[in-house]
């Protein structure tokens, strides 16, 4: 690692390999067959590097090592678990900097905005790594005479974690960090447009004293090393954060065979904006939720719900505010590109098709296309309104920096558009009125529900996750991911004690 320390203040060029590989049984491997995939950069297209292509020969060599590795790594006491995680965040924040670098050069997004994501890992992992002194059962009472009851909880075995790629080193984290505490044996697909993220993850934890076989990376695309995994009969419980469509068919094979699965899916968030509200401040996260990370977040704000009575208003300043945006990789640009061109195309593709329906563009709508911009993965930030409820464009997550302005006559008619959806994952008010504010939060059918900020932002500490098609009920990260990567087992201790006096 000393190399790495010696560059981390250099460009994530001189960090990456020119070729990424898996990690297996704490070893870096390539795809069996020897296939790979080009990662191209999304501010330019450039390709950064190759990718091992792996296969469902690869996704079994990284089970079976998980498999090899569990019964070990889950005989190790908690407590000492919890040590070795810690160490593992130590030596991510010495090398905080590198991690940040090769996010931002993976994905497109500044710098500062990666640091800001690494520091977030950070943090999840170390509270995790806390509750290995807290994975706690209960004790309880019994109808039986001579009879003790208690609870204890134990690793599911080996765990399959998916992860998407708009915050990668954050989204690895929510994910590894539970998993492992609790004891299995981790497979982790990586996001085939954050390949590095996940590698560089994986050699700062093995470096850093991780039980070889305890953490495998498999890296490839969906169909060829994501599938594999999901089917895979060694896998006990997957856990995948990415679209609905693709989320219902990992909850469908998990049900094949009574596999556990957590799905964390997508969001179509409503931004409620009252008749009282504090409209610079509503503009400021209203641009903050739609905008930020280039609208790739499934909490982003995408429906921007107005009362009437300031609906113009608002959208005055809101496309004043847009305007105003920088687009491009730096610390002084608000938003970067999107991950890929296929993701731009399909954006693209709906605009169009919204705006042959009688949907207007008030803002944005295309590709940019200046001389800065051109090479890249750039859609300019663009407002919509106009389209129906049940329009596609309002209906469908497109993952970009898109929203949809929507009128409403009261607050009644705002909390029933802001209903009006699929999804159910986050959902924001502002509003000076309290009693107003509780019923909000109170009613809307989403998982979280904000007053006066965004509608994104979670804590390690604070469960997330949605309704409807948003997820399965489950709940990451926060003491409930503990739930997904253990099984309770119920112990009676029965005592005789004429046999013991």
């Amino acid at each position: 690692m000393d190399g790495l320390v010696r560059r981390e203040k250099t460009d994530a060029s001189h960090i990456l390999p020119d070729y990424i590989p898996n990690w297996i049984g704490g070893e870096e491997t390539s795809a069996q067959e020897d296939g790979v995939f080009e990662k191209r950069s999304p501010h330019n297209g450039e390709i950064m590097f190759t990718v091992a292509r792996s296969s469902a020969a690869d996704v079994d060599r990284a089970v079976m090592a998980a498999k090899r590795a569990q019964f070990s790594w889950a005989q190790t006491p908690p407590v000492q678990r919890g040590n070795i995680l810690h160490k593992v965040c130590n030596a991510l924040e010495e090398h905080q900097e590198a991690m940040a670098r090769v996010v931002a050069r993976e994905t497109g997004k500044s710098f500062r905005e990666a640091l800001g994501e690494t520091s977030g890992a950070i943090a999840l992992g170390r509270f995790f790594a806390g509750e290995g002194q807290r994975l706690y059962g209960r004790t309880t009472t019994s109808g039986i005479p001579n009879r003790y009851s208690m609870t204890v909880r134990q690793p599911c075995g080996v765990a399959a974690l998916i992860t998407a790629a708009n915050t990668p080193i954050a989204n690895v984290a929510w994910k590894v960090f539970p998993a492992l505490i609790c004891g299995n044996g981790v497979v982790l697909k990586a996001a085939e447009d954050a390949p590095a993220t996940a590698w560089l993850f994986t050699k700062i934890a093995h470096e850093s004293g991780m039980y070889p076989g305890a953490l495998n990376v498999i890296q490839g695309l969906g169909p060829e090393a994501g599938a594999p995994l999901v089917l895979h009969p060694g896998v006990d419980v997957i856990s995948f954060t990415g679209s609905t469509t693709t989320g219902r068919w990992v909850g469908e094979q998990a049900a094949k065979r009574m596999a556990k699965v957590s799905l964390e899916l997508g969001g179509k968030n409503p931004f409620v904006v009252c008749d009282d509200a504090d409209l610079a401040l509503a503009v400021k996260w209203a641009c903050l939720s739609a905008f930020s990370n280039a609208g790739q977040r499934c909490a982003a704000g995408s429906r921007i719900i107005v009362f009437e009575s300031v609906y113009e208003q608002f959208r005055e300043m809101f496309v004043a505010a847009t305007a105003k945006l920088e687009v491009g990789p730096s610390d002084d640009d608000d938003l970067g590109p999107v991950i890929n061109e296929r993701q731009l195309k399909n954006m693209l593709a709906v605009i169009e098709r919204a705006q042959e329906q009688g949907a207007r563009i008030l803002i944005g709508g295309g590709r940019m296309t200046d001389e800065a911009h051109v090479r890249g993965y750039y859609m300019s930030p663009t407002l919509v309104e106009g389209a129906t409820p049940q329009a596609e464009i309002s209906t469908c997550e497109l993952f970009g920096p898109i929203a949809n302005l929507y009128q409403a006559r009261d607050f009644e008619e705002a909390l029933k558009l802001a209903n009006d959806s699929p999804y159910g994952l986050t959902a924001c008010i502002h509003t000076r009125n309290l009693d107003r504010a509780i019923e909000f939060v109170h009613r809307v059918q989403a998982g979280v529900a904000v007053v006066n900020a965004g509608t994104y932002g979670s804590e390690p500490h604070v469960p997330f996750g949605g309704l409807k098609q948003s997820g399965n009920g489950t709940r990451e990260p926060g003491t409930e991911a503990l739930d997904v990567y253990t099984e309770l087992k119920t112990i009676y201790l029965n005592t005789d004690k004429d046999d013991n006096v």
